[in-house]
């Protein structure tokens, strides 16, 4: 009997994992009740009631007409009440861009080998010069320093660079003079230039995201294209897009700047336009803007275009020198000091032929610019917080690996190594994730979801990097200069958290409120067939997709507790995965499946209010979001030719991202209103009690080791930042410095039996006595020439790395607005 029952068990499982349909279940439930009375298992009596409570149901569902009749169509009528309402904004931003991996994801088995098979994201030869030259030069041409104090801005020079040099036509096809770059290509150059000015970063990022050229390219008229692509290439025109409103925000369907439909005079004639009066702010680019992207909300009382009175939200291109366009003052962003700005105008009146797309385009600037944030939010935001963090590891690490106290280097104790392991896995993982939507974007994918992932979560790593370098590097820090690395980075962090949606807003309202629709295999299906009027057509529809998301929730239901009983030894993972990445795998298909299952169950007991339930949301967007960041992580891994030096950084990341998403679905069955279900989901989930933990001391310990050794795994770490000349930069000192460690340490303890006899004394903590140490070591013929004069480099450099810088008793302001023109060396060690 035990056996007949086990046999039941896991037939039900593995034909659940399935997804097989009602037929096949109506044949293995009589041949499973018909083995169990031939073999005694079970009377005539049992057989007869298991035959009724098991295979009439199934045979119900298995007839299609009577299934729809029974169970559909009440099923539909109950759907069409409970369906939550949903306003226009809200509809153009689920159904804007494209799904992707997220929806492997959101599926609950993920298909490992095809994003295994999608190759890397490499370079073209003209690109990769392009990077190693106009882009050097660029960042060898400004500093976070100049940049804030002396100009409050890209100086002259550099800003004519980037116009002559193509940095503003990156998207742009060759056809219409642009460098047609991909967009792996524009996040290695953001990410250059942030590992060496935000300003230089921000004034190229801008026209190269969410701006004109980026919505004519997909909407344009050719008209419109032919005119304004090659200018904006050339440098001739510099753009920027208004979006936000005052009193509006991030509320798009509030937007209170309105166009009202009328005719007016243009160039001597009269045209069909419209009148439109803005009032926006925090506008990048627009205090030097000569053509203003604008978005305002269409209004046709008249009905002139012949349909709707209240067309929606319209996008349209500007001259800045058009009659009545106002320039307003600057903002001032946290010290990043660039150009950003107010603009308004009164009742300006505008042709029709300056809607981007023209008459066909007016009342669909909300989808448009939804589909177009993927640049913004997967390429832009993410490559600048990747490339400042590069740079505050690259700086932090050499620092700690130099700077002695009582008698050893910082970057030894272990409070230490814990911050350093923070940096070092979350920039690992940062870059990964960076690297992966740069690759979705090259595809052709318009990741809404991903883009959203992508934004929140490599930006707020990137402030748990810079402010764990600033608890590193100590007053260093906190004393401004040009020798501080961070302190600019520091202050200028909550930009990046702020622009191209908040991150609250993104990570309560988008990455699940768009992915829980979007994403999912059936819900989408089941709103469009509640919505449709041909009722014959809505019940079939709806039929074939509700009982597929029953399967569907069924089949998670079994992945989960089977995946959960084996812990997670039967998830899938790649068949040519790495034996030291498989686990991780497993564990995110494991995840998957229960995150599935919980979102599908969250969507049943919560119904329309998860739609203003924004912390379980934001939970249930952590799970999917951690999930998403692991797997770019071990695409990282295997596209790198899976290298054992990079390990550490791997296994704390992915581990670090496993807890993070366990804890998240366990704070959304905490604050569940039905605390039997959540009891009950908490234990098929995790039969054997919670399976992961957060990353051990020894494996910080790992990380932080591998970010003070010099070599090409930490090169790997950091790679395609700028690199600054160690005689005129400061960090670039303490590159020297570090890269003399090896050395220097080969050298001390060779001397360490000549100061235990006294011959020598303690090495000394200051690198500047430690020049006379090494004169006495010479002395005595404990080194050689080249040796002292490694040792004489290390305490130079170094000693340059550790000062901080001092001004006059008015802080020398007089001397810093005097705008310098060469770099300044460094001063003597």
């Amino acid at each position: 009997m035990i056996l007949w029952l086990v046999v039941f068990v896991a037939g039900a499982l593995a034909l659940m994992m399935m997804r097989v349909g009602a037929w096949t279940w109506l044949v293995a439930e009589l041949a499973w009740i018909w083995v169990g009375g031939v073999t005694d298992q079970a009377n005539a009596i049992v057989c007869i009631l298991l035959a009724i409570i098991l295979c009439v149901p199934t045979l119900l569902i298995a007839i299609k007409s009577v299934r729809q009749t029974l169970i559909t169509r009440p099923a539909l009528d109950v759907f069409r009440k409970i369906l939550p309402s949903m306003s226009d904004t809200e509809r153009d931003a689920i159904e804007a861009g494209t799904v992707w991996w997220d929806a492997d994801l959101f599926s609950g088995k993920p298909d490992w080998n095809k994003l295994m098979q999608l190759p890397p994201p490499t370079l073209t030869a003209e690109e990769q010069s392009f990077l190693d030259n106009e882009v050097t030069q660029l960042c060898a041409m400004v500093n976070d320093w100049d940049t804030t104090v002396a100009w409050q801005d890209l100086q002259p020079e550099a800003w004519q660079f980037v116009k002559d040099k193509g940095f503003l036509g990156m998207i742009i096809p060759k056809q219409y003079g642009g460098k047609q770059f991909s967009a792996y290509m524009h996040s290695q150059v953001i990410m250059k230039l942030s590992s060496r000015c935000s300003v230089a970063a921000i004034s190229v990022m801008v026209p190269n995201s969410l701006g004109p050229a980026e919505l004519l390219l997909h909407y344009g008229t050719e008209e419109q294209k032919n005119h304004y692509l090659p200018r904006l290439a050339r440098g001739e025109e510099i753009p920027c897009f208004a979006l936000t409103s005052p009193y509006a925000g991030s509320d798009a369907a509030a937007i209170p700047d309105v166009g009202v439909v009328c005719k007016g005079m243009h160039e001597g004639k009269e045209v069909l336009g419209f009148r439109v009066t803005w009032n926006k702010r925090y506008i990048t680019l627009a205090p030097v803007a000569t053509v203003l992207g604008l978005a305002f909300r269409a209004l046709d009382p008249d009905h002139l275009l012949g349909g709707n009175a209240e067309p929606g939200i319209t996008c349209a291109l500007i001259p800045t020198k058009h009659p009545g366009v106002v320039t307003g003052r600057r903002h001032w962003p946290l010290n990043a000091v660039f150009q950003n700005g107010p603009t308004s105008g009164d009742n300006v009146f505008i042709p029709l032929d300056w809607v981007i797309g023209g008459q066909a385009q007016v009342g669909k600037g909300w989808r448009m610019l939804m589909e177009c944030l993927a640049a913004g939010r997967a390429i832009s935001l993410p490559s600048s917080s990747v490339g400042f963090s590069k740079m505050a590891v690259r700086g932090t690490s050499a620092y700690a690996a130099m700077r002695r106290q009582f008698k050893i280097a910082i970057g030894k104790f272990e409070g230490i190594q814990e911050a350093l392991a923070r940096m070092g896995g979350n920039l690992y993982m940062m870059d990964a994730t960076r690297r992966m939507s740069s690759l979705a974007v090259d595809a052709g994918e318009k990741p809404s979801v991903i883009s959203a992932i992508s934004k929140y979560h490599v930006t707020e790593r990137g402030r748990i990097v810079v402010n764990d370098g600033m608890d590193v590097i100590g007053g260093k820090g906190i004393c401004m200069g040009p020798g501080n690395f961070l302190a600019r980075v520091y202050q200028q962090i909550p930009i990046a958290i702020t622009v191209e949606g908040a991150n609250i807003l993104t990570r309560c309202l988008i990455i699940f409120g768009q992915g829980a629709i979007r994403c999912h295999p059936y819900v989408l299906k089941e709103m469009a067939a509640a919505n449709d009027t041909d009722h014959d057509r809505a019940l079939g529809d709806f039929d074939k997709a509700f009982f597929g998301h029953l399967s569907f929730v069924a089949a998670n239901m079994a992945r989960s507790l089977v995946f959960g009983l084996s812990a997670g030894l039967l998830a899938g993972a790649p068949t040519n995965a790495a034996e030291e990445t498989r686990v991780y795998y497993r564990a995110v298909s494991r995840m998957s499946a229960c995150f599935s299952l919980l979102t599908d169950v969250s969507m049943l007991v919560l119904g329309g209010s998860l739609k203003f339930r924004e912390r379980i949301s934001a939970r249930l967007g952590d799970v999917l979001s951690q999930l998403y960041l692991i797997s770019a992580t071990l695409k990282r891994y295997e596209d790198d030719s899976r290298q054992r030096d990079d390990l550490p950084y791997l296994e704390w990341s992915v581990q670090d991202a496993l807890y993070r998403a366990q804890e998240a679905m366990l704070e959304v069955l905490d604050n569940f209103p039905n605390p039997f279900i959540s009891l009950a989901l908490r234990i098929w989930m995790f039969p054997l009690g919670l399976s992961y933990r957060k990353p051990s001391d020894r494996l910080a310990g790992a990380v932080a080791v591998a970010m003070q050794t010099p070599g090409a795994s930490r090169d790997r770490l950091v790679a395609d930042v700028y690199q600054p000349d160690a005689e005129t930069d400061p960090l670039g000192s303490g590159e020297r410095a570090f890269n003399l460690l090896p050395q220097v340490h080969e050298i001390e303890t060779r001397l360490k039996q000549s100061i235990k006899d006294g011959v020598l004394p303690p090495i000394p903590q200051s690198l500047i006595e430690m020049r006379r140490w090494n004169a006495r070591a010479m002395e005595q013929g404990l080194i050689n020439a080249d040796e002292r004069l490694v040792l004489d480099d290390f305490a130079h450099y170094g000693d340059i790395t550790v000062q901080v810088d001092d001004f006059g008793p008015d802080l020398d302001m007089g001397k810093a607005l005097q705008k310098p023109q060469e770099p300044v060396l460094i001063r003597s060690a």
